[in-house]
C-alpha cells in the first residue's frame, strides 16, 4: 500500500473509490466500510484509497474532550494495508484545514483524488464547524462527479455498536474479550523498550519497560500477553505484563513485560504486545517476598492461559 501525505500527488492513473475517516483502531466496523470500498474499486476498475487525518481532529478542535488514541499512525497504516487498499492519504489536520467550508473540502481534497464513489460512516462530519454531513456530501458529489455512500454503523449480534469508543470502554473495564469482539483481533500496542529502574531484575523477573504511543491502555493490572520483537522472524513470545503504578515498591507508573523463560537484552527494540487474558488487578503487597511469590503465580497462570492461544 502506498502512503501519501499530499493528496495532490496521491492520484495515480486510475479513478478512485475513497473511504474517509479517522479509523482509530481499525475495528470491524471500519473493516466493513473498507470492504465496501474494495468492492467498489473492483467494480469501477479504480484504486481503493483511505483518507485519514493526523492528528485526530478532536485534538485540534476540542483538545479538552479528546479521547485516548487506540493506534498510533504507523500501526493504523499497517492495519489499513492489511485490508488490501491500494493507497492511504494522511492529511495534516490543523486550524487552517478545519476552517475550510464543506464545499472547499470537497473541491480541494476529494475532487483532486479522482473519486467516483466516496464512503463515510453515518456520523461523518466535515468542513468548518462540522457543517457538512452525509446529505451535504451527496449533494456536493453530484456536482463533482462522485456518488456518496453513507454506511450505517455496524452492530454485533448483541446489538452493540462497533465503534472506537466502545473499544476504549472495554479496555478501560479490563474486558479483553469484549475488545477482541469489536476489533476482530486481540488488542495490541507497540512500544520501544527503554531503561527502567531494574527492580524486576533484582527480584529475579527482568522486565522490558515500554514507551508507547498508545493512549487507550487496558485497565491497570496483570495480563497474559504475547510479545513480538518487530523486525524479527518467528512467533510471538509468551509473557506476563503489568500495567500500573507498582504500589509495593512505589516505583511509579509503567508498562512492562516479563518474557516467560527467555532472558534477552531488548533495549531500543520495538515490541508489539498482544493482550490475551487479564489475570488480576494490580495491588500492594506487604513486602518483596509476598510480591515475588505472587509474580511466580502470575507467570504460571500466564503460561497456562497462553498454552491454548495461537501466536500471531
Amino acid at each position: 500500500m502506498h502512503v501519501f501525505h499530499d493528496h495532490r500527488v496521491a492520484r495515480r492513473t486510475r479513478r478512485t473509490a475513497l473511504a474517509i475517516g479517522n479509523f482509530d483502531g481499525v475495528h470491524r466496523g471500519h473493516r466493513h466500510l473498507l470492504a465496501l470500498v474494495r468492492d467498489a474499486a473492483a467494480r469501477l476498475d479504480a484504486d481503493a484509497i483511505a483518507l485519514t487525518f493526523e492528528p485526530h481532529p478532536t485534538r485540534v478542535l476540542a483538545p479538552a474532550k479528546a479521547r485516548p488514541i487506540l493506534t498510533g499512525l504507523d500501526r493504523k497504516l499497517e492495519l489499513l494495508a492489511a485490508e488490501g487498499l491500494d493507497a492511504a492519504v494522511v492529511l495534516r489536520f490543523d486550524q487552517g484545514f478545519a476552517a475550510q467550508s464543506p464545499e472547499e473540502f470537497v473541491a480541494s481534497v476529494i475532487a483532486p483524488l479522482g473519486a467516483r464513489e466516496v464512503f463515510v460512516g453515518e456520523d461523518f462530519r466535515f468542513g468548518r464547524d462540522r457543517g457538512g454531513d452525509g446529505h451535504a456530501l451527496a449533494a456536493l458529489g453530484a456536482a463533482h462527479g462522485f456518488t456518496a455512500r453513507v454506511v450505517p454503523q455496524l452492530v454485533d449480534d448483541d446489538g452493540v455498536a462497533l465503534s472506537s469508543s466502545r473499544v476504549r470502554q472495554c479496555l478501560a473495564e479490563g474486558d479483553l474479550d469484549g475488545a477482541k469482539r469489536l476489533l476482530g483481533r486481540d488488542f495490541d500496542l507497540d512500544g520501544v523498550v527503554v531503561p527502567g529502574q531494574r527492580r524486576g531484575r533484582t527480584l529475579g523477573f527482568p522486565t522490558a519497560n515500554l514507551a508507547t504511543p498508545c493512549e487507550a491502555l487496558p485497565k491497570d493490572g496483570v495480563y497474559a500477553v504475547r510479545v513480538q520483537v518487530l523486525g524479527e522472524e518467528g512467533p510471538a513470545l509468551p509473557a506476563v505484563m503489568n500495567l500500573g503504578v507498582r504500589p509495593t515498591v512505589s516505583a511509579g507508573r509503567s508498562v512492562e513485560a516479563h518474557l516467560l523463560d527467555v532472558d534477552r537484552d531488548l533495549y531500543g527494540r520495538t515490541l508489539r504486545v498482544h493482550f490475551v487474558a487479564r489475570i488480576r488487578d494490580e495491588r500492594r503487597f506487604e513486602g518483596l517476598d509476598a510480591l515475588v511469590a505472587q509474580i511466580r503465580r502470575d507467570a504460571d497462570e500466564a503460561r497456562a492461559l497462553l498454552k491454548g492461544h495461537d501466536a500471531p
